[in-house]
């Protein structure tokens, strides 16, 4: 597939959207009946007029500044020609039309450009779709190996992220808007007190990144003042690097390849669940799973957790264990392995660590052990070592240099421990903090906050302008990763080229554009400087990596390391009863650390295990709520060291009896106007020197109660076999023939093609980002709080979970959720004005405009997957989130139902382009948005009418079933059941 390059080439594009257009010729009026009819000499002189410049201040503020002749007369004749076309009142201030429209330009196709996005320093390699300029949808990169063409829920939320309205759009300084002319002259007086002292006072604070270009400017920042601080501050980056220079003697980074592995132990390491690898570790983990399903070795995976979570939730077994107990159990395991002596552990648990021990043994190279970046650093260091011992080392496991940087030159990246020390000791003159924002985020106990507060000169750059933002004296506005040029490096080490989809939406820099303004190097663009970064390269090779996304070639090569022996730290205290309660923190699964708290899908995603939405809550373990007579929803105080933090508490089945979980991401002072006030903020009991654990806390109910918006209120089966589940032994085999069930139906003609999906519950991690891929594809609102906790959400995909077994330690299993497409549907037969009927692909169509909204359609249908518009959720919706939206597909009005349509606009663009060309569509050509970006391959989708497609192979299995099959509906969406392994134990 052969992508094209920016598009900002090939079409015009007007003002940003939020910007009203200037109106040069009344200003040049308003100037001349002030100043007489001969004032205006020459175009220096009017722009160079106070009263010019303070009149573009008023109606521009985000982008006031003195202009050159040419931009001068760029924008007077634009501004001459618009008026002309509009022939009165004030001209439109969102595009200006094509003078000669590009050939690659066609209204109703799409084009795709290659790019990337970032998170937590890693690059995201993804596909920007656009619709004649502008960006709708982003996608996997098919080409690139990391992630084969899927991506993760935040990764489809990005295109939102770059829309969002309540970006910073322009300059601050002390929370007035200003100019970068302004911000040009306070560094051009700030440059040479730099130069005086060499950087000293100088202190630049970022978060995680991976970007070759700004690692080669701030080195050129530490050349010109060898004395300026760097830090890195990442609120859940971890201690893997730490870990690899205590086990290596240097840092590394770890690379799992998962789809080698046939047993995984993992100690709170849940590589499937949301951050910056899930992707690259979920489409590993998925063809491992997917070839044990076919008889093709095992895929077991144990799971030693405090907490709930997705990798707990697809494992085979799972034990909730205290992190001050783990390292016990770690210590245990290296003994029973031959690496040092081991703490005593009750009978049973040694014996579980010994069956452990067997099964790693017999499988010595085709097994892994992981540790959770939030461990101790022994602990992960152990794990290294003993990974190396059963063989794993280049076949499981592998390492390469650092991804991340860690370093400036010669001085290592400090922590936000030391910065804030050095702000309290009054050695920091100049703060620059760079894509990161602790103010919000920085444990409490470090009162970064007040010390930042001491600091002559604070300037923050980041995306929105935040609580950093608020407490700086100047705030500069970061462009979006997909409106301006930069470069990071994806999981596997390999060079992303991230090109823009769109001219900035706002007054915006990039990072590498700020820190050279800064240096005062050669004025580049952003562009530019990516370019003087890889000018090694030629120019084909240049073009080839844009198109492409990523510089092949590029990925990080393997290195060499030797593990020293296992060494533990002392024990930390154990902890019990009601006064010693263990607190994990653990980032939100669908906002992270706050970053994404502004986007509105995100907000409305439902947790992965508990459903929630717009909130976070404190995990309380079964014990402690049986003793405190708690229920979900209760307000809760946890107390530690005279410090404490309030929430609604939710009882977390699976939950270790003396743990409970407080979550990042809310109780944000100043996010926008989505974000802002939901929520709990935990920073109050988070420590610098344990940001991840807290012990010998207290909890307490205070009385009150909170309502809480769930989309799926029972976990619980109750007898139905919505989930099957088949032993390993009995799910290998050809499909059993079932006859048909009589039905008072007609029969339907036969369709070809006849569209279907299938469903593998044994894939599913219940991830979400089908769901986020479709509302992005198919414009599907955002309904707010309110209206979820009435039943109201709109999702077209839902992921229902679900849980089995004890409720100390359940199973737990995810059952996607589209329409069924029922052949026999019951909502055709309820629809009193048939507005929803048969298609001749064989799908079940909503017509919207003869729907009148009797909603009688929901009531029929057994599988509850209608939603009504109960209000107009999209019509006061900023510009620029209304030119996000798929133009393919019909915006819904107030009163009609909605649904899954199959993404029948996908099968329609492949219809259309099968006929030109004068042949069928192939198998896998249509590809719906939840397939694609399904990062474990769980969902496919094709014709029922060819014996030999995909789908149709794939049913020929003894794992297929459908839905509540008794109703006997027909569904063309049907399930493979999920596959369960014996325990350890049992099988050892």
């Amino acid at each position: 597939m052969a992508f094209q390059t920016s598009p900002l080439a090939t079409f015009a594009i007007g003002e940003p959207m939020d910007r009203p257009t200037l109106d040069y010729v009344a200003i040049r009026r308003h100037l001349k009946e002030q100043r007489g009819a001969h004032y205006w000499h020459s175009l220096e002189e009017l722009t160079n007029d106070p009263t010019f410049q303070a009149l573009l201040d008023a109606e521009f503020p985000a982008g006031a500044e003195p202009m050159d002749r040419r931009r001068f007369l760029q924008l007077m004749g634009a501004s001459l020609a618009l008026g002309g076309l509009a022939a009165c009142g004030p001209t439109p201030g969102t595009a200006v039309p094509y003078v000669a429209q590009p050939e690659i330009i066609v209204p109703g196709k799409s084009l795709y450009y290659a790019t990337a996005v970032e998170f937590a320093g890693y690059a995201q390699p993804v596909l920007g779709r656009t619709h004649v300029g502008r960006p709708t949808k982003l996608e996997g990169n098919p080409q690139h190996p990391a992630s084969g063409g899927r991506c993760d829920a935040f990764t489809q939320a990005a295109i939102l992220q770059l829309c969002d309205p309540d970006r910073s759009k322009g300059p601050r300084f002390k929370g007035s808007n200003s100019t970068w002319s302004a911000v040009e002259r306070m560094v051009s007086e700030l440059q040479p007190q730099l130069d005086r002292s060499k950087g000293k006072g100088m202190h630049v604070l970022m978060g995680a990144n991976s970007s070759p270009t700004l690692h080669r400017q701030l080195k050129l920042m530490q050349r010109r003042w060898p004395d300026t601080a760097f830090y890195q501050f990442e609120p859940f980056e971890g201690q893997r690097y730490g870990a690899a220079q205590r086990a290596f003697g240097r840092a590394v980074e770890t690379h799992y390849v998962l789809d080698k592995a046939q047993l995984i132990l993992s100690f709170e390491d849940d590589f499937l669940g949301a951050g910056p690898k899930q992707t690259a570790h979920a489409l590993s983990w998925a063809g491992r799973r997917s070839a044990a399903a076919k008889g093709e070795g095992e895929s077991r995976l144990v799971m030693v957790q405090a907490s709930p979570t997705l990798t707990g939730a697809k494992a085979t077994q799972t034990r909730p264990i205290a992190p001050s107990q783990l390292r016990g159990y770690v210590r245990a395991l290296a003994a029973a392995l031959g690496e040092g002596s081991a703490l005593p552990l009750p009978e049973q648990e040694q014996r579980w660590i010994d069956s452990l021990a067997q099964a790693l043994q017999a499988r010595r190279g085709d097994c892994l052990i992981m540790a959770g970046a939030q461990l101790p650093m022994d602990l992960q260091a152990a794990v290294h070592r003993l990974n190396e011992r059963l063989g794993n080392v280049g076949r499981t496991v592998m390492y390469t240099d650092p991804i991340l940087l860690t370093d400036v030159g010669e001085q290592s990246l400090g922590d936000v421990r030391t910065l804030t020390r050095a702000m309290q000791s009054g050695e920091v003159r100049t703060l620059l903090v760079l894509d990161a924002n602790p103010a919000y985020s920085a444990p409490g106990d470090l009162s970064f906050r007040e010390a930042m507060e001491g600091v002559p000169l604070r300037i923050h750059a980041g995306l929105y302008y935040d609580e950093t933002g608020a407490r700086s004296h100047w705030h500069l506005p970061l462009s979006h990763r997909l409106d301006n040029w930069s470069d990071a490096r994806a999981a596997d080490g390999s060079v992303c080229i991230a090109q823009p989809l769109v001219q900035p939406f706002y007054s915006t820099r990039s990072s590498g554009e700020i820190v050279a303004m800064l240096t005062a190097h050669p004025v580049l663009d952003a562009q530019g400087q990516v370019r003087e970064t890889w000018s090694m390269i030629s120019t084909q090779q240049w073009r080839e990596a844009v198109s492409l996304g990523f510089i092949d070639g590029s990925a990080l090569p393997c290195v060499q390391v030797k593990a020293g022996p296992v060494w533990f730290d002392e024990p930390s205290r154990q902890v019990s009863g009601q006064t010693g309660l263990e607190v994990q923190f653990r980032p939100d699964p669908c906002v992270w650390d706050g970053r994404f708290s502004n986007l509105g899908w995100l907000q409305e995603l439902p947790k992965p295990i508990t459903k929630l939405t717009w909130d976070n809550v404190i995990g309380v373990p079964l014990f402690v709520a049986e003793q405190q007579g708690l229920s979900n929803g209760d307000i809760v105080r946890v107390t530690a060291n005279d410090r404490w933090v309030e929430g609604p508490a939710y009882v977390m089945p699976g939950q270790a009896q003396t743990v409970i979980t407080l979550f990042a991401g809310y109780g944000r002072e100043r996010d926008g106007r989505v974000g802002t006030g939901l929520g709990y903020d935990y920073a109050a009991l988070r420590r610098g020197d344990s940001p991840w654990l807290l012990t010998g806390a207290s909890l307490a109910p205070t009385g009150e109660k909170a309502n809480l918006a769930f989309t799926q209120m029972q976990h619980n089966q109750i007898g139905h076999e919505l989930i099957r589940h088949l032993p390993r032994a009995e799910a290998i085999g050809p499909a059993v023939f079932q006859e048909a069930q009589p039905t008072l139906y007609p029969p339907h003609a036969t369709h070809n093609p006849s569209w279907g999906m299938l469903i593998d519950t044994d894939q599913c991690i219940g991830c979400n980002a089908c769901v986020v891929a479709c509302q992005a594809e198919n414009n599907v609102a955002v309904v707010g709080k309110e209206q979820v906790a009435k039943g109201r959400i709109m999702h077209w995909l839902r992921v229902d979970h679900y849980y089995e077994g004890s409720p100390l330690s359940p199973k737990s299993t995810f059952l996607p959720v589209p329409c069924m497409h029922c052949e026999r549907a019951p909502c055709e037969v309820g629809c009193p004005v048939n507005a929803t009927v048969h298609g001749p692909d064989g799908l079940n169509e909503m017509i919207y405009n003869r729907c009148i909204g009797t909603r009688t359609c929901a009531s029929y249908c057994p599988y509850k997957v209608r939603r009504f518009n109960w209000y107009d959720w999209t019509a006061e919706d900023e510009p620029s989130i209304q030119a996000q939206r798929n133009p393919n597909v019909t915006v819904r009005a107030r009163g009609v139902m909605e649904k899954c349509t199959y993404c029948v606009q996908r099968i329609s663009e492949a219809r259309i382009e099968a006929k030109k060309q004068h042949r069928e569509i192939a198998d896998g050509e249509v590809l719906t948005a939840c397939q694609q970006t399904c990062p474990t391959q769980a969902i496919l989708f094709g014709d029922l009418s060819q014996q030999n497609s995909a789908v149709n192979k794939a049913r020929d299995s003894i794992r297929h079933y459908a839905l509540l099959q008794e109703l006997n509906t027909g569904p063309k969406t049907t399930y493979l059941a999920a596959i369960r392994d014996s325990d350890i134990e049992e099988q050892t």
